[in-house]
């Protein structure tokens, strides 16, 4: 270790461009770790903050909840220990008073009863009480300027709606959620309203430790973890990004390891010196390995603190997330490959006569 860091010290331009590298390449990695991370949680927030086993739909919806469509009374069909009811549809409103293009909002409406499982809990403002009356994603207020007390209009529809309160971490397939009351749904989607047991609803959630019977061979149950996969566009997402960064680790594995190869070819004659000297190959050996790992970790180091640095100040429409879980996995990647590439590197010293190099 002191041989590495003191060689660190006397040659600091070079070091400095392996360091470079190293941040550049750890930076990369992590944001877009954050930003694939981002993306796919903005897919099913709304459904994780259920806490539910499973979701109930009809068969022939194919797990797509915007396609299923039930009788309220079918909620009597399902024995569980709790079962709440869900009305889904996806729209677009405009703060009342705006006529900007730009002004209008992708969202979803999801149409609950307030005193089931699935009201969420209120960070901000009060729960509706009230056809009309929303709780929406904080993202709309910070996003869109959205403030309690709004009222929204809703396209090709003379409805107005007004938002009462704000919740977290809201999204469905990217759109942030509106919660109301099942009313409110079915005016959206019908354009009328029907309390009866026959009123329209579009899922049943469903929690349940004893598992789930249904009575109805046109329902299906999903279970949470099954329905986030069919989400549209869900598992394409995961896996494009997910084999992106996987790619882009094993790429920066591999420069890593041609730099560091490299730089020990560029020292054989100091190598060749320190063993005419009597100096052990092992001692050059670790002393190589050592240097790697400062290196690696100082710019992995620095490229982390630039990307928690940058998640501080990107915008709210950034779907940027951090998961120090994937930071800790990455990190300890990075600097793995980067070591074991000096260990191939050890072979060249192991190789290297002191006649030879010295000439």
């Amino acid at each position: 270790m002191f041989l590495a860091w003191n060689e660190i010290k006397y040659s600091k331009t070079r070091f400095a461009l392996i360091i470079g590298v190293m941040i550049l390449v750890s930076y990369l990695v992590y944001f877009l770790t954050g930003l694939a991370y981002g993306l796919a949680q903005d897919n099913r927030t709304s459904v994780d903050k259920w806490d539910a086993d499973a979701i109930v739909l009809t068969d022939e919806s194919n797990a797509n909840i915007s396609m299923s469509m039930m009788p309220r009374k079918l909620m009597d069909e399902v024995n569980a220990d709790e079962v709440a009811v869900l009305g889904q549809t996806p729209t677009v409103v405009r703060k009342e008073g705006s006529t900007s293009e730009d002004a209008k909002i992708t969202v979803t409406i999801f149409g609950i009863e307030s005193d089931q499982f699935l009201m969420p809990e209120v960070i901000e403002g009060e729960t509706f009480t009230e056809d009309h009356q929303v709780v929406a994603d904080i993202s709309m207020q910070e996003e869109f300027g959205i403030e309690i007390g709004d009222k929204l209009n809703l396209a090709g529809n003379d409805l107005s709606i007004e938002v009462v309160g704000f919740t977290e971490d809201a999204k469905f397939n990217v759109a942030p959620v509106l919660y109301g009351t099942v009313g409110t749904y079915q005016e959206v989607r019908f354009d009328q309203q029907d309390d009866s047991e026959e009123g329209r609803i579009s899922a049943l959630v469903v929690r349940s430790e004893n598992g789930i019977e249904l009575e109805n061979d046109n329902l299906r149950s999903y279970s949470i973890k099954d329905y986030i996969e069919e989400i549209p566009g869900y598992t394409a997402q995961v896996l494009t990004f997910g084999l992106m960064i996987g790619f882009l680790i094993m790429i920066a594995a591999i420069v890593i390891g041609i730099f560091i190869y490299v730089l020990t070819l560029q020292k054989s004659s100091m190598f060749g010196v320190m063993k005419a000297q009597g100096i052990s190959t092992f001692y050059i050996a670790k002393s190589v390995v050592a240097q790697t790992f400062l290196l690696a970790a100082i710019g992995v180091g620095i490229g982390l603190l630039l990307t928690v640095g940058t998640s501080l100040v990107l915008p709210a429409s950034v779907p940027y997330r951090t998961n120090p879980l994937f930071l800790g996995g990455i990190t300890g990647l990075l600097i793995l490959f980067a070591v074991l590439g000096a260990f191939f590197s050890v072979r060249t010293v192991a190789k290297i006569d002191p006649l030879e190099a010295i000439g």
